[in-house]
């Protein structure tokens, strides 16, 4: 288990940075989503992070063939047909691997075995095993499919109608994939807009995928689909904690480069930006997703916040919105967040021992929280193996000092982080 002490940031910062993180959900869709073709797929700035490493692997157990380019670019030449593989399926620590792989692999005719790390084991996978049960998929597990491994045995499903009782980008997910093997048209719908990262990059593949009376429409693939052919924008959700950074500390300024600006991805920075954050932003291109540059800068104590709209847009936001919230002037609310109670911790729960540990009063709701504005203080913090938390209170060690214990979870998502942060402050192994 890896421990690392963050210092103090001792002078303001100034920081360019076009280093962050792959997007980590389209790099996982990338992987998947190149199975559908039948021509190959080039993918560059693919996410090389344990995650989205194994969710390659899987397609390349599925038949698929990976090569990497001189430049780091990705072929994924796809098999003519999926093959049934002679081993399980390892997703490693990857909710969104196992999830969306539930989906895909569940109208594929053949026997496949999905697991994962101790932690993803326990992660309730109820929440898209049983709609996908619902329309005749076969899914096994532990706890009646809630728990992997899990089990699949794919075949031809039926078309449905699915209106979800959760707003979650990776459930629709499943399901949409699981509507590409069925029967007719199928129709999902979710309360909420969720991250749109499945429906865009499909329907730019050539997937017939529409809206009709509040519905999202899915059509059975005819065809095989166009090949993927884009480069993986940097991922707001990692760059997020540089300019949670940025907002805190006196002086700083972060800009941002090659950051996906889809409305439903950088929601936290609007929420930063209503605490008194100062941000810039500027639209490059627009393909598969709109790229360009945030620029964030220290402008003053920031503000209390009430947050319980567009959860689905800043889950995996959160804690580290927590570090901001911490050292605003005022309490700020967090509501109709249950969903962080299933994320790689209890999100709610982690997030609250840590701010605790650091001096700052907190009051626990069963969907969300309240952080009374204060003063950090160094505290050593356990990041139950979740990288987002890990990463959330490495950037509260700018203002008083951390240190962090289980960050070996950090190569899950963002490989190269400590060493970015290292540009800020000293930051040591122990």
């Amino acid at each position: 288990m890896s421990r690392v002490r963050v210092s103090p940031a001792g002078e303001p910062f100034r920081l360019r940075c076009d280093e962050i993180a792959a997007d980590k959900s389209i790099s996982h869709r990338c992987a998947m989503f190149s199975l559908l073709s039948n021509r190959p797929s080039v993918v560059e700035n693919f996410l090389r992070a344990e995650d989205t490493l194994a969710s390659l692997s899987i397609a390349e157990q599925l038949g698929a063939r990976a090569e990497w380019g001189e430049e780091g670019s990705l072929t994924i030449t796809p098999p003519e047909s999926l093959q049934e593989p002679d081993d399980i399926l390892d997703c490693g620590n990857a909710g969104t691997g196992m999830r969306l792989y539930c989906g895909l692999l569940a109208g594929v005719e053949g026997s496949f075995v999905l697991t994962g790390d101790r932690y993803l084991r326990a992660r309730p996978m109820k929440r898209v095993t049983a709609p996908l049960q619902s329309v005749g998929a076969k899914i096994d597990g532990r706890e009646y499919g809630n728990l992997a491994p899990l089990h699949i045995r794919g075949g031809r499903l039926k078309a449905f109608r699915y209106e979800s009782p959760v707003d979650s980008a990776q459930v629709k997910s499943a399901l949409i994939l699981a509507a590409l093997r069925g029967d007719g048209r199928s129709y999902y719908r979710e309360n909420f807009l969720s991250r749109d990262h499945t429906e865009r990059m499909l329907s730019g593949m050539g997937a017939s995928i529409g809206k009709e009376e509040g519905w999202i429409t899915i059509d059975p693939l005819q065809k095989p689909l166009a090949p993927l052919k884009l480069r993986v924008p940097a991922d707001p959700s990692s760059a997020f904690f540089f300019a949670v950074a940025a907002a805190v500390v006196p002086g700083a300024e972060v800009t941002l480069e090659r950051i996906s600006l889809n409305p439903t991805r950088i929601e936290a920075f609007r929420v930063l930006e209503r605490m008194g954050a100062q941000m810039e932003y500027r639209i490059h291109q627009d393909l598969y997703e709109p790229i360009g540059t945030i620029t964030v800068r220290y402008d003053g104590k920031l503000r209390a916040v009430e947050v319980s709209e567009r959860i689905p847009w800043l889950i995996d936001e959160l804690p580290a919105l927590a570090v901001a919230m911490a050292v605003a002037q005022g309490t700020s609310r967090v509501r109709n967040a249950a969903e962080l109670r299933v994320k790689e911790s209890d999100r709610i729960a982690s997030v609250l021992r840590a701010l605790d540990a650091c001096g700052i009063e907190t009051e626990e709701y069963e969907d969300g929280y309240a952080v009374h504005g204060g003063s950090l203080h160094s505290a050593v913090i356990d990041s139950h193996g979740d990288h987002r938390i890990a990463m959330s209170f490495a950037i509260a060690g700018l203002l008083c000092g951390m240190e962090i214990e289980d960050t070996d979870c950090v190569a899950t998502s963002f490989p190269n982080f400590f060493d970015i942060l290292a540009r800020m402050t000293k930051v040591e192994c122990l």
